[in-house]
């Protein structure tokens, strides 16, 4: 056995999109945890298997199998468990992409505990809202950053006293009450058994809490349960091509759930084995060699990565073991397709999804990409977009994107639901009943379909630039600029305007070779050049260059910032 696919997928191969998009399902089992049914079962049967290979950029290596990962996982299960983290305790992990993740996520569902991810970068008002939001009794994480004293000054202000507290690569001078996670693990026993009767998990209940990416105010818990993992078979298995027995990357942080999605749950089940590049600082070129240097053979990243992809000396590095490329997190512009196409051979093929979702809408295998398109829904889901009446719109109108769901927020009724469907905000109804109402999931996300079916996005709801009665998203000004070699990345925003409402402002960080040439004759040059690209009123009138974007630790614009940012210069004068 070299995979797990067919154990719940009856049909794994399909002759063309129409035949996935009719055929393709999930056995959904009564009783199923990632843990044991997976990690567990490769042990048994195939345990020199590789499940992860992991490297940082301090010549550093982890190799693992899956025989060596199911001791680990027992003996991480039985730590955990002697500190009294039992069924239905959330415990944060904030590791960045150091390999414990690998083992600290399954540990806690081998116990039937909630994992909750968090990015390493939080702040003290974050921490804190994490921290009452999922009513965590304990908390694995690194010092990157003094992250430690960070969690020590949360926990003081919230006047937590009895809260675990487990670190990985040592304490900050100053951080108290910290347990050396690899010290105990070491010493811990690996005879783990798995948990029967009232102990054991339920399929319905929670397993993870994912906080969404926050691009506009506090982020919202997500909350998945037991069986979300067997929906990302349709991430990685379909949209994602991983190879059985290759080496799968996606660039992703632990703390955001583009990890689960592209670096655990349905690539393993699927046989690949995960690529974790746990780096300091993002560089392409040191990105590039990492791919090369391990042989990757299927990559996702966001499309900034390929953005800067496309501005190195490509011809310097071997993409030859690189089979498939997706990418996914905004919208793709057609330049950067182009190139890295005229580079590699390789077609990017786009994908679209949320974090209380799976991979819901792609270009998969079958469909020939349309550079900026998302593609065509995935079996399973019923998606629509719709105007604000809730009246699914024509081809070619925009509207938002809902996915139809009859059943209620949080049933108990698994198979009712899309495979890898959330369960609501969890300890938040009103946030829940906001966006699941009506029979279906709405989205926040607004885009249009062509006459091939085909979807195109236009942006979040709230990025959506009113101006003289037009309405204008912001990537199609994105990709008109990055057009020009002047502009590495760009952010389009809505500033108000009396007359026209809003008008359009773009926050652009320039190339190297334009680093110091931003003037305001380069301003009515990229302005110009806008309106040759796409309708003369999306231009920007705006123009202001800056060294980099606000960013979500998953790689997306936060244009509120920006927004917030304008919004107070305009007030303090």
């Amino acid at each position: 056995m070299t995979n797990l696919i067919h154990h719940f997928v009856p049909k794994t191969d399909f002759e063309s999109y129409e035949d996935f998009k009719e055929n393709f399902k999930i056995n959904i089992p009564n009783k199923f945890n990632f843990a044991f049914d997976v990690i567990d079962r490769y042990a048994e049967t195939d345990p020199e298997k590789i499940a992860f290979v992991w490297c940082d950029d301090y010549h550093n290596e982890k190799v693992m199998t899956f025989g060596e990962l199911k001791t680990e996982t027992d003996k991480a299960a039985n730590l955990f468990k002697k500190h009294g983290i039992q069924k239905g305790s959330a415990v944060i992990l904030t590791l960045k992409s150091h390999y414990t993740f690998w083992i600290c996520l399954p540990a806690l569902h081998k116990l039937g505990a909630i994992a909750v991810p968090a990015t390493h970068m939080l702040k003290e008002r974050d921490i804190v809202y994490r921290l009452e939001k999922s009513r965590a009794v304990a908390v694995v994480g690194i010092k990157e950053g003094g992250l430690d004293l960070i969690f020590d000054s949360a926990l003081q202000s919230l006047g937590k006293t009895d809260f675990l507290k487990f670190n990985v690569g040592g304490n900050s001078d100053g951080a108290v009450g910290w347990i050396d996670f690899e010290a105990e693990l070491a010493q811990s026993s690996s005879d783990f058994v798995r948990p029967t009767g009232a102990e054991a998990e339920s399929m319905s209940d929670d397993m993870l809490y994912y906080f969404s990416s926050g691009t506009t105010g506090f982020p919202k818990m997500v909350a998945h349960n037991f069986a979300y993992p067997l929906g990302h078979i349709l991430t990685a298995g379909y949209w994602q091509k991983v190879s059985d027995n290759a080496l799968h990357y996606t660039m992703a942080d632990s703390g955001w759930a583009k990890c689960v999605w592209g670096k655990i749950y349905g690539q393993w089940i699927c046989g690949a084995s995960v690529f974790i590049y746990d780096y300091d600082r993002f560089d392409a070129g040191n990105m590039m060699e990492k791919i090369a240097q391990y042989g990757v053979a299927t990559f996702c990243a966001p499309p900034t990565t390929y953005r800067f992809f496309i501005k190195e000396d490509l011809s310097k590095y071997d993409f030859s073991t690189l089979q498939y490329c997706v990418v996914a997190g905004e919208p793709l512009n057609p330049e950067v397709f182009e190139k890295f196409k005229e580079f590699t051979g390789l077609q990017l093929k786009e994908g679209y999804g949320q974090t209380e979702l799976i991979v819901c809408i792609a270009a998969f295998p079958w469909l020939t990409p349309k550079p900026g398109s998302m593609g065509r829904p995935a079996p399973c889901y019923d998606i629509k977009i719709v105007d604000a009446e809730g009246n699914e719109c024509d081809v070619g109108e925009e509207g938002e994107i809902v996915v139809g769901v009859s059943e209620n927020p949080g049933s108990e009724n698994i198979t009712a639901l899309p495979p890898g469907f959330f369960k609501g905000y969890k300890y938040d109804e009103e946030k829940t009943k906001d966006a699941w109402y009506d029979g279906y999931y709405h989205t926040g996300d607004t885009a249009w379909r062509d006459e091939d079916g085909y979807f195109w996005f236009v942006g979040r709801t709230d990025d959506i630039i009113k101006s003289s009665g037009y309405k204008i998203g912001p990537f199609e000004v994105e990709s008109a600029l990055i057009q020009h070699p002047a502009v590495l990345e760009c952010a389009i925003t809505g500033v108000p305007d009396i007359d026209r409402g809003q008008v359009v402002k773009a926050t652009i960080v320039l190339t190297k070779d334009y680093k110091d040439k931003a003037s305001d004759a380069l301003k009515e040059e990229l302005q110009n050049h806008t309106k040759k690209i796409t309708a003369p009123y999306k231009y920007p009138r705006i123009i202001e260059f800056v060294d980099e974007l606000p960013k979500t630790i998953s790689g997306k614009i936060r244009r509120v910032e920006i927004r917030n940012e304008d919004a107070q210069v305009k007030k303090e004068k």
